[in-house]
């Protein structure tokens, strides 16, 4: 059956998983930036983004499980771009270019309904009718692979309180951000099912990969 999985998500050493003033010259908002390191010098990510080298470690490989058997992702509207409110128009199309990463249809959770958008061979589909109808779509889509919750971190505790989750890989910077987007904070993760099944550490990171039994 297919999963709904979050992978390779990171958090601050205090527990933030985006620095707040998100923008178009930062993503991640402030300090967001500092919490993906790990993830940049790998070789999965240098191929992404076409180029060569890269590490081939254990930070790579939890880089690379993270596409694997991926037939569909759900990101909240943040994660596709800074556009608040209506769209204006549909000159924006995410933060990747012509290429983006997905490879597969992906569902993006939104208030304000938009025409599909194709780029290569990546389809964004805008969502309005909540978190369920997205997973539904998302799943038929997948056809039987699993989908992949990318976030950001509202999008992630909405699955997560709403028990949809079947496994989280999160990864700890070693960094501080102080304030911003806590992803945690009032989750009981033990009484939603979850146990640690793996954890790893790197020199950059430390790997927790949680599911529930």
């Amino acid at each position: 059956m297919s999963r709904l999985r979050v992978a390779c998500f990171s958090l601050s050493f205090d527990g933030f998983g985006a620095g707040p003033g998100q923008s178009l010259e930062q993503p991640m908002g402030e300090g967001g930036g500092l919490l993906h390191p790990w993830m940049r010098g790998t070789q999965t990510f240098h191929r992404m983004v076409g180029q060569e080298g890269g590490s081939t470690g254990v930070d790579d490989a939890y880089t690379r499980r993270g596409f694997e058997n991926v037939g569909a992702w759900i990101l909240g509207r943040n994660m596709f771009g800074p556009v608040r409110g209506p769209w204006p128009d549909d000159s924006w199309q995410g933060w990747w270019g012509d290429e983006p990463p997905y490879h597969c249809d992906v569902f993006v959770l939104t208030h304000h309904a938009r025409a599909p958008l194709t780029l290569s061979d990546t389809t964004f589909h805008f969502v309005t009718e909540g978190i369920h109808v997205a997973l539904e779509r998302a799943r038929a889509a997948a056809a039987g692979r699993d989908v992949r919750l990318g976030g950001g971190v509202d999008t992630v505790r909405q699955y997560l309180q709403a028990g949809l989750v079947d496994e989280l890989h999160l990864v700890q910077s070693p960094v501080l951000l102080g304030r911003g987007e806590p992803l945690l904070q009032g989750l009981d993760l033990p009484a939603l099912g979850f146990a640690v099944a793996e954890h790893q550490a790197t020199e950059q990171a430390l790997h927790l990969v949680l599911r529930k039994p």
